[in-house]
């Protein structure tokens, strides 16, 4: 295992879902690979029409998920944990730019090193729309890690969709989990309408938000866990 001397041993996997990220994918998986921590990394292919998982499986050591139908960020995040045995899960969003190795390892670090039961990455320096928001909602990040036992508490976690990182927010605030923050200084993800000119990236954002205030709904609900449902 590639681990910083005096850290814990325990197994990491980097996670990555993604869906028709064919021309995005490579850069984040170039640091990904990079990084010193991660033992396993998992691309998930939720239901990608591109050469998303093709480009993914150019890369020594990446295992690569395709599911069959889109089931949303939520299911895919669900779909690569349920792919690894991994004590330590950390997630990264296929669509960034300007993430490099060093990212990755210092969203890892602090749980290996016991000082937090999540570690979430905020976008800081990078291009001034990601930023701006993160400011807004800084616990509305893809890039983060946790313990796994703790993602597989949550409930309703394979339906969420894009109101996954909500729900982990939520239930990391109602178990009090030691949460802390780094600084992905020069990172940026990209913005849907770039990715799908405007109209249909307007209207992607519309169903992320509208997702997103579904899962503030549900979240508020207390009933029994259904991981992966």
């Amino acid at each position: 295992m590639r681990l910083f001397p005096g850290l814990c041993k325990k197994v990491t996997a980097v996670i990555i879902p993604a869906r028709n990220e064919a021309a995005r994918i490579a850069s984040v998986l170039r640091a990904v690979v990079g990084a010193n921590l991660p033992d396993e990394i998992i691309v998930v292919s939720d239901g990608s029409v591109d050469s998303t998982a093709d480009i993914a499986r150019r890369f020594d050591g990446v295992k690569v998920v395709e599911l069959k139908r889109n089931v949303g960020k939520g299911g895919a995040m669900a779909a690569g944990v349920g792919a690894t045995g991994a004590e330590v899960i950390a997630f990264v969003d296929a669509d960034l730019e300007g993430l490099k190795a060093e990212h990755v390892d210092e969203i890892i670090r602090p749980i290996l090193e016991g000082s937090a039961d999540m570690c979430i990455g905020v976008f800081r320096s990078g291009r001034f729309w990601s930023t701006s928001a993160q400011k807004v909602a800084p616990y509305i990040s893809g890039q983060r890690a946790l313990r796994r036992e703790l993602f597989e508490q949550i409930p309703y976690i394979g339906d969420m969709r894009m109101g996954v990182e909500v729900a982990i927010n939520t239930y990391a605030k109602r178990t009090r989990a030691r949460v802390s923050r780094v600084a992905l200084r020069g990172v940026s993800n990209t913005h849907k309408e770039r990715k799908l000119g405007l109209i249909r990236g307007t209207a992607a954002r519309a169903r992320m938000w509208a997702e997103i205030g579904r899962a503030v709904v549900r979240m508020r609900r207390r009933r029994p866990r259904t991981w992966l449902k």
